[in-house]
């Protein structure tokens, strides 16, 4: 077998590092020694944006917020599953993130960031939260669910607060998913807290288990 080999890394804003690995046509983003994402599962983050658009259903201009770009799984699935007429804002705070995606990482990604629904911005998904909604669904997929690793900063997205903020951004009906690669019942009943109606579904990645929350603004 191939062994892996470092392509590039990066530092992320406030604290912590990501490095960008491959081998043969593999590609893996890690955090120390864990793996944040690789290129060949994929499967439960593609979840994240079908689940939504099941539940958003057919509305018509939709307007979608996703919550790191990562290895574009989200992104893909979403531009596949919600309406044909959805905007979809892809909010990533590491610059090396879009400069991978754009380079090293094109073939994985494909077309989906020259497609005109997406609007790239290279800002933390928090500020997109208080500036840019309302928005109909809001995924978030930002570093490794409540429990962050690569950026304490991340975790105020998952705090009362930063969660109060996300119902603010909502749409009527709008929804907010969270990825997540753990169960959590301490979140999940902050989550509850907010006033959303929680549903918490278990998905597969390959042989793992990770957990998806949607919850709905009534």
């Amino acid at each position: 077998m191939r062994p892996w080999t470092e392509r590039d890394r990066a530092q992320v804003p406030d604290g912590g590092e990501l490095k960008l690995m491959q081998r043969g046509h593999e590609f893996s983003i890690m955090s120390g020694a864990i793996e944040l994402m690789n290129s060949r599962r994929g499967g439960s983050e593609e979840q994240l944006a079908i689940l939504a658009a099941k539940r958003l259903g057919e509305k018509s201009n939709a307007r979608i917020l996703i919550g790191g770009l990562g290895m574009g799984f989200t992104l893909r699935a979403a531009l596949s599953h919600f309406p044909a007429d959805s905007t979809i804002v892809v909010a990533e705070l590491v610059p090396a993130v879009i400069a991978w995606a754009k380079g090293l990482l094109s073939d994985v990604h494909g077309e989906s960031l020259t497609d005109p629904r997406v609007a790239l911005q290279e800002t933390d998904v928090a500020q997109s939260i208080a500036r840019d909604g309302p928005f109909d669904a809001i995924l978030l997929d930002v570093d490794n669910g409540p429990d962050g690793l690569s950026r304490a900063a991340n975790d105020q997205l998952y705090t009362a607060r930063g969660l109060a903020a996300a119902k603010v951004a909502l749409s009527p009906g709008g929804l907010l998913a969270i990825w997540s690669s753990g169960p959590d019942a301490k979140f999940v009943n902050r989550l509850k807290q907010t006033g959303l109606i929680v549903e918490e579904i278990r998905v597969r990645a390959g042989g793992a288990r990770h957990l998806i929350w949607v919850a709905t603004k009534r």
